[in-house]
Protein backbone atom coordinates (compact mmCIF):
# COMPACT_ATOMS: atom_id res chain seq x y z
CA UNK A 1 0.00 0.00 0.00
CA UNK A 2 2.89 2.39 0.78
CA UNK A 3 4.35 1.90 -2.69
CA UNK A 4 0.96 2.28 -4.39
CA UNK A 5 0.24 5.57 -2.62
CA UNK A 6 3.81 6.79 -3.15
CA UNK A 7 3.55 6.04 -6.87
CA UNK A 8 0.29 7.99 -7.08
CA UNK A 9 1.96 10.96 -5.38
CA UNK A 10 5.12 10.89 -7.50
CA UNK A 11 3.22 10.53 -10.77
CA UNK A 12 0.97 13.45 -9.87
CA UNK A 13 -2.25 11.46 -9.58
CA UNK A 14 -2.40 12.74 -6.01
CA UNK A 15 -1.51 16.44 -6.06
CA UNK A 16 0.53 18.42 -3.52
CA UNK A 17 -1.75 19.75 -0.79
CA UNK A 18 -4.47 17.17 -1.53
CA UNK A 19 -6.12 15.71 1.57
CA UNK A 20 -5.55 11.99 2.15
CA UNK A 21 -8.72 10.61 3.67
CA UNK A 22 -8.07 7.49 5.76
CA UNK A 23 -11.59 6.12 5.22
CA UNK A 24 -11.38 6.46 1.43
CA UNK A 25 -7.91 4.93 1.32
CA UNK A 26 -9.02 2.05 3.54
CA UNK A 27 -11.94 1.36 1.20
CA UNK A 28 -9.73 1.62 -1.89
CA UNK A 29 -7.23 -0.92 -0.55
CA UNK A 30 -9.87 -3.01 1.23
CA UNK A 31 -8.18 -2.73 4.63
CA UNK A 32 -8.99 -1.19 8.01
CA UNK A 33 -7.83 2.30 8.91
CA UNK A 34 -4.92 0.96 10.99
CA UNK A 35 -2.77 -0.14 8.01
CA UNK A 36 -3.67 3.14 6.28
CA UNK A 37 -2.40 5.10 9.29
CA UNK A 38 0.80 3.03 9.28
CA UNK A 39 1.27 3.62 5.55
CA UNK A 40 0.74 7.36 6.01
CA UNK A 41 3.35 7.27 8.78
CA UNK A 42 5.86 5.65 6.43
CA UNK A 43 5.03 8.15 3.69
CA UNK A 44 5.44 10.98 6.17
CA UNK A 45 8.89 9.67 7.14
CA UNK A 46 9.73 9.58 3.43
CA UNK A 47 8.69 13.21 3.07
CA UNK A 48 5.77 12.49 0.73
CA UNK A 49 2.96 13.14 3.21
CA UNK A 50 2.52 15.90 5.74
CA UNK A 51 0.60 14.91 8.87
CA UNK A 52 -1.23 17.74 10.55
CA UNK A 53 -2.42 17.35 14.17
CA UNK A 54 -6.21 17.00 14.35
CA UNK A 55 -6.51 17.80 10.64
CA UNK A 56 -5.38 14.61 8.92
CA UNK A 57 -2.75 14.12 6.27
CA UNK A 58 -2.07 15.85 2.97
CA UNK A 59 0.26 15.20 0.06
CA UNK A 60 3.47 17.09 0.84
CA UNK A 61 4.87 19.73 -1.45
CA UNK A 62 8.28 18.51 -2.58
CA UNK A 63 10.12 21.29 -4.35
CA UNK A 64 12.62 20.64 -7.13
CA UNK A 65 15.31 22.21 -4.94
CA UNK A 66 14.56 19.87 -2.04
CA UNK A 67 14.48 16.84 -4.32
CA UNK A 68 17.77 17.88 -5.94
CA UNK A 69 19.38 18.32 -2.52
CA UNK A 70 18.19 14.86 -1.47
CA UNK A 71 19.69 13.25 -4.59
CA UNK A 72 22.90 15.23 -4.10
CA UNK A 73 23.10 14.03 -0.49
CA UNK A 74 22.44 10.45 -1.60
CA UNK A 75 25.27 10.63 -4.12
CA UNK A 76 27.68 11.81 -1.43
CA UNK A 77 26.55 9.17 1.07
CA UNK A 78 27.01 6.45 -1.54
CA UNK A 79 30.44 7.83 -2.43
CA UNK A 80 31.44 7.57 1.24
CA UNK A 81 30.13 3.99 1.37
CA UNK A 82 32.02 3.10 -1.81
CA UNK A 83 35.27 4.57 -0.49
CA UNK A 84 34.96 2.84 2.88
CA UNK A 85 33.97 -0.42 1.18
CA UNK A 86 37.02 -0.25 -1.06
CA UNK A 87 39.19 0.14 2.03
CA UNK A 88 37.38 -2.21 4.44
CA UNK A 89 35.60 -5.05 2.62
CA UNK A 90 36.83 -8.57 3.11
CA UNK A 91 37.72 -10.73 0.12
CA UNK A 92 34.44 -12.61 0.47
CA UNK A 93 32.44 -9.41 0.58
CA UNK A 94 34.18 -8.16 -2.58
CA UNK A 95 33.44 -11.40 -4.43
CA UNK A 96 29.77 -11.29 -3.40
CA UNK A 97 29.52 -7.67 -4.57
CA UNK A 98 31.11 -8.54 -7.91
CA UNK A 99 28.73 -11.48 -8.39
CA UNK A 100 25.78 -9.21 -7.59
CA UNK A 101 27.04 -6.69 -10.13
CA UNK A 102 27.42 -9.31 -12.88
CA UNK A 103 23.95 -10.73 -12.20
CA UNK A 104 22.35 -7.29 -12.37
CA UNK A 105 24.18 -6.48 -15.63
CA UNK A 106 22.55 -9.54 -17.22
CA UNK A 107 19.14 -8.34 -16.06
CA UNK A 108 19.73 -4.95 -17.68
CA UNK A 109 20.56 -6.68 -20.97
CA UNK A 110 17.35 -8.71 -20.71
CA UNK A 111 15.27 -5.64 -19.85
CA UNK A 112 13.97 -7.29 -16.65
CA UNK A 113 13.21 -4.07 -14.79
CA UNK A 114 11.56 -5.48 -11.65
CA UNK A 115 14.23 -8.13 -11.16
CA UNK A 116 16.91 -5.49 -11.78
CA UNK A 117 15.36 -3.24 -9.13
CA UNK A 118 15.68 -6.06 -6.57
CA UNK A 119 19.31 -6.81 -7.53
CA UNK A 120 20.17 -3.11 -7.57
CA UNK A 121 18.85 -2.75 -4.04
CA UNK A 122 20.81 -5.82 -2.93
CA UNK A 123 23.98 -4.52 -4.60
CA UNK A 124 23.72 -1.18 -2.84
CA UNK A 125 22.90 -2.84 0.48
CA UNK A 126 26.09 -4.91 0.19
CA UNK A 127 28.03 -1.77 -0.61
CA UNK A 128 26.60 0.03 2.44
CA UNK A 129 27.32 -2.94 4.73
CA UNK A 130 30.82 -3.24 3.26
CA UNK A 131 31.64 0.23 4.56
CA UNK A 132 31.66 -1.28 8.07
CA UNK A 133 30.25 1.93 9.52
CA UNK A 134 26.80 1.45 11.07
CA UNK A 135 26.01 5.16 11.30
CA UNK A 136 26.82 5.90 7.65
CA UNK A 137 24.91 2.77 6.66
CA UNK A 138 21.81 3.90 8.59
CA UNK A 139 21.92 7.40 7.09
CA UNK A 140 22.33 5.99 3.59
CA UNK A 141 19.55 3.42 3.93
CA UNK A 142 17.19 6.05 5.35
CA UNK A 143 17.97 8.51 2.56
CA UNK A 144 17.61 5.81 -0.08
CA UNK A 145 14.19 4.82 1.25
CA UNK A 146 13.04 8.46 1.19
CA UNK A 147 14.12 8.72 -2.44
CA UNK A 148 12.71 5.35 -3.54
CA UNK A 149 9.44 6.71 -4.95
CA UNK A 150 11.35 9.28 -7.02
CA UNK A 151 13.72 6.68 -8.46
CA UNK A 152 10.93 4.81 -10.24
Amino acid sequence: MVRAIADRIVTGYLRPGERLDEVSLAARFDVSRTPVREALGHLSAMGLVERRPNRGAIVAVVTQEHLASMFESMAELEAICARFSAERMTGGERRALEMEHQASARLVQLGAEEDYEYFNTEFHSRLYRGAHNAHIQDLTVTTRSRLAPFRR
